[in-house]
């Protein structure tokens, strides 16, 4: 679809990075971006966020370039995406729908295809205020302002009802997952967890110590649904490895709570791998916001090993890093080319004999 892209410079350090990340999400969702706009602000407009004059820019360059959306990367205020629809006559996909969209269109399991549904409602619902107001311009129509307002409140009715059985549905999908991790508590199974920013190579990384097939490419969110198997690691004896979903900075909130089924794999893993990409210029700004994913979740815990992955790309050699007691802590390797598994096998190896049984006796007391 034909976009223009509204980009926002609040001043914040990591603007250069947070504005290439929104081009890779709307490339992502299978927008051809025609033109960039770049707008200054020290702070956002209450009404349109960029101000009026860079609306009327905005205006005139849709035309110019006949875009059939605008994608704007900063989270909207319904008024300020109602505003900007009525001054630029197209559709309006703020950051935050963006996202949503992309979840929508890569979820494949039934799981996750509930888990976007119940994200793009909450959402949703909170933008139904004044939806019908095209029929208060009728001024004097008998009957007209009631039928709006009745359909609102259907509206509204219609979208609780439908989250209602979202998480009742949702609800059940924890308790099939609270059984299974039950039962390799019982067998004492190491549970380890994939954790990381989006594109950071975790599926591929997954593919290569499991030996699955799980569908990886160089794009955001590539993977959406949480994908375990079982693997043999010396040392470690039968290992569950599980792929997530990958985070991103200021991920909506309704997604953390949607995905918090599919997330519940991370929060009672037994060790988390945090994959990082290794050749990103952000990697530090990466890490610290899927540490904060983390810390929303429950999950800041549980023992992490960082894996720097993409060291081809990045220059690095394989190799494993040690912290001041001893332990394993760091690991380079490549997950395309297959380089320095033998350490990150190594550091599981080491982590299952240093797991107590706390995390096991949690999942077989509870209820």
């Amino acid at each position: 679809m034909k976009s223009l892209v509204i980009s926002v410079d609040l001043g914040e350090p990591d603007y250069a990075a947070h504005a290439e990340e929104f081009l890779m999400l709307a490339r992502g969702a299978g927008a051809e971006v025609l033109e960039v706009l770049t707008v200054r602000r020290a702070r956002p407009d209450a009404a349109g966020f960029i101000g009026s004059g860079k609306i009327d820019e905005a205006a005139a360059l849709v035309k110019a370039v006949e875009a059939e959306v605008v994608l704007f990367d900063q989270p909207l205020s319904p008024a300020q995406q109602r505003n900007l629809e009525r001054r630029l006559e197209v559709r309006v996909v703020d950051r935050v729908s963006l996202i949503l969209d992309i979840f929508a269109l890569r979820a494949k399991s039934h799981e996750g295809k509930l888990q976007v549904e119940l994200a793009q409602l909450q959402h949703l619902s909170t933008r139904l205020t004044r939806m019908w107001t095209h029929l208060e311009r009728q001024r004097g129509g008998i009957g007209v302002r009631g039928p709006g307002e009745s359909q609102l409140e259907t509206d509204r009715r219609l979208i609780g009802m439908r989250v209602r059985a979202l998480r009742e549905r949702l609800v059940r999908v924890q308790r099939q997952r609270l059984t299974q991790r039950r039962a390799r508590a019982r067998g004492q199974t190491l549970s380890v967890s994939l954790v990381g920013y989006t594109n950071a190579g975790k599926s591929t990384l997954f593919n290569a110590l499991t030996r699955a097939d799980t569908y990886a490419a160089d794009q955001l969110f590539a993977t959406l649904d949480t994908t375990t198997r079982r693997t043999w690691i010396e040392g470690a004896g039968q290992v569950v490895v599980s792929d997530t979903v990958g985070f991103i900075r200021d991920l909506p909130t309704t997604l953390i709570a949607a995905f918090r089924a599919t997330l519940e794999e991370t929060v009672h893993a037994d060790l988390l791998l945090h994959v990082i990409d290794a050749a990103s210029p952000q990697r530090d700004e990466q890490v610290a916001e899927v540490n904060k994913v983390l810390h929303e979740i429950g999950a800041d815990g549980i023992r992490q090993i960082l894996v720097y992955n993409k060291i081809d790309t990045a220059g690095y050699e394989p190799r494993v890093e040690r912290d001041e007691h001893g332990t394993i802590a760091r690991v380079f390797v490549s997950a395309l080319q297959r380089s320095g598994l033998d350490g990150l096998r190594q550091a599981i190896a080491e982590s299952a004999g240093m797991t107590g049984n706390d995390t096991v006796n949690e999942i077989i007391q509870s209820e």
